[in-house]
């Protein structure tokens, strides 16, 4: 039978508290009685109870992450910088996928809470008022990763998607390229579509260039086949287009298979520039350009900053994670 913390205090020849002390790291004991105490842990391979120790200390040294796509490329960046920043602290990590359902988001809050999570991750979709209310009746930590509440003060870590798309349009601009146009997300999404659809307007608005509401098509989310049906539409709406800016690198690629149904050629007949720097983006033929979310460093400073906010250390609000433009093969130079 497995050894337990009453054999461990009989063989060490103390009292069972003694022994929780010397596990949890708190005062109250001698050098001298850790070293035997250890020593006897070792020789009896005793290994500790994480359930019963969050019993008596109301800690479990596990955090809960929901996010609607599990098997997603945006998704897993995420959870590996949240669970390397989990491993490197002693935490470990259950994983929810809430299928971008409310229903299934509901019911995995409350085995959550059934299984006394310190803290929650919330990534890249709206945090609903329903969400929130459940989340503060559990009385736990929450920090949002790669989405932002603009009604409630709650810590996130992020990219700024408005200056990222604005970025993204002035290096387009900056390569020649003065008729160009957007496969956008729903602008309903206040989150991530809007603030794109934003940093793209103010960038042609900044370089003289004109707009009008043709430039922008819009898919209902941000996927590969939203991107392969709007490029022919957004080419329909606009003779001349020599650049298009994608507010994913999933609808990027779409429109690389569109473009490449269509009989034109990336980048000579058109430039496209993605968002997110996914996995895809290496893949594509040709390989994409695009603008870099840093998805697993926000995993990981989201995963810290909420052990951090768990073990009663300072933290900020917000954190507004830098970006870049990766150069590949998908923008051609109008300027040579």
């Amino acid at each position: 039978m497995n050894a337990t913390i009453k054999d461990v205090a009989r063989a060490a020849n103390v009292s069972i508290a003694t022994v929780s002390r010397i596990l949890n790291n708190q005062p109250g004991y001698s050098l001298k009685t850790k070293q035997r105490v250890l020593k006897v842990i070792k020789d009896l391979n005793y290994q500790p109870n994480a359930v019963a120790r969050g019993l008596i200390n109301k800690k479990t040294r596990t955090l809960g992450i929901l996010v609607p796509n599990v098997s997603s490329m945006f998704s897993s960046s995420l959870l590996k910088g949240v669970e390397d920043a989990a491993y490197t602290r002693g935490y470990s990590v259950i994983i929810c996928h809430t299928a971008n359902s409310g229903v299934r988001t509901m019911d995995y809050l409350h085995v959550l809470k059934e299984k006394r999570v310190d803290g929650l991750l919330f990534t890249s979709e709206v945090l609903r008022d329903a969400y929130y209310d459940e989340i503060r009746r559990m009385g736990i930590p929450l920090v949002l990763l790669a989405t932002q509440s603009l009604k409630y003060s709650i810590p996130y870590v992020k990219v700024d998607d408005r200056m990222a798309t604005y970025h993204a349009a002035s290096y387009l601009i900056a390569k020649g390229h003065t008729r160009i146009g957007m496969i956008s997300g729903s602008k309903e999404e206040r989150i991530a579509g809007q603030p794109r659809i934003d940093g793209f307007i103010q960038a042609l608005k900044d370089h003289n260039l004109p707009f009008n509401e043709n430039q922008i098509v819009y898919g209902p989310n941000f996927y590969f086949d939203d991107g392969q049906r709007l490029l022919p539409e957004l080419l329909r709406k606009n003779s001349g287009l020599t650049a298009v800016l994608a507010a994913s690198d999933f609808m990027a690629v779409g429109a690389l298979s569109a473009a490449y149904s269509s009989g034109l050629r990336v980048p000579d007949d058109l430039s496209i520039i993605g968002y997110d720097n996914l996995e895809i983006a290496k893949m594509s033929i040709p390989p994409l350009t695009t603008v870099e979310q840093p998805l697993f460093q926000i995993g990981r400073v989201g995963g810290g900053m909420l052990i951090d906010i768990i073990e009663g250390k300072e933290h900020v609000e917000g954190r507004i994670m830098g970006h870049q433009i990766i150069e590949r093969q998908t923008v051609r130079d109008l300027t040579k």
